[in-house]
């Protein structure tokens, strides 16, 4: 994978260049970019597959640079690596696939580059456009979270359940978990083809569901890969969560 770095910083420059040389199956450019303008001259010359992007740079600084390369038919994946840990909504508007802050650690770089390196290029382009701006027929393939790290995306299929709890969804996956604002109705909305509704606050994916049990006066789902956490199935979805286990069982 060919890395362009573009710093306006010589030292960040340089350091970003071992950084990424350290690592296998990454390549620096030779060529490095001071600006924006470069930038898009580089990316339009030696078509690498990610950028490192600083944001504070002089002239067209690097989120107007990340705009513009979202209207690429053949966009570069691009992570940010800044000093300032305040545009991290506006990284995530321009499609950004990571964002680091400096001084950037290897192993959150290396795990930034691996991201990009899984993202295809429909992926790329559907990134940054909210739900209710996407169609339902093409829901997004990862779901984007700001956590500590910068700008996590989390692929939906790694993802086991959604709750609802006042004004956040905690999105639960394999490695953990982070917090999402999003309505937990306008995900039912995008993902109702993987996911299902169990209780008000509630949604599984319906390919981690390994059983229905009734203990006492409350209905309990077990999952494949957590048989020691059930979660309560309101009286409400026990019929339709019956029925689906039924058709998953028939396959």
């Amino acid at each position: 994978m060919k890395v362009l770095i573009a710093d306006d910083e010589p030292l960040a420059r340089e350091r970003l260049l071992r950084l990424v040389d350290a690592l296998p199956g990454y390549q620096a450019l030779s060529d490095s970019a001071t600006n924006g303008h470069e930038v898009l001259q580089l990316v339009a010359e030696q078509q690498p597959d990610i950028v490192l992007l600083d944001i504070r740079m002089p002239g067209m600084d690097g989120l107007q640079a990340a705009a513009r390369l979202c209207e690429l038919p053949q966009a570069p994946a691009v992570v940010f690596c800044t000093a300032y840990g305040e545009y991290a909504l506006e990284a995530f508007n321009v499609s950004a696939v990571g964002y680091l802050l400096k001084p950037v650690r290897r192993e959150e770089l290396a795990e930034a580059l691996d991201k990009a390196q899984r993202l295809n290029r429909m992926q790329l382009a559907s990134l940054g456009r909210p739900p209710n701006e996407q169609d339902v027929s093409q829901a997004r393939s990862h779901i984007s979270a700001r956590t500590r790290k910068g700008i996590e995306l989390i692929p939906v299929c790694d993802v086991m359940y959604f709750i609802a709890d006042h004004k956040y969804v905690t999105l639960r996956h394999e490695q953990g978990e982070v917090l999402l604002d999003e309505p937990l109705k306008a995900l039912e909305d995008e993902f109702g083809q993987q996911f299902v509704r169990i209780h008000r606050n509630a949604l599984v994916a319906r390919d981690r569901i390994e059983g229905l049990h009734r203990e006492g006066s409350h209905f309990q789902l077990y999952l494949k890969e957590f048989p020691d956490e059930p979660l309560t199935v309101s009286r409400r979805h026990v019929p339709g969560v019956r029925n689906l286990i039924k058709q998953l069982e028939r396959r």
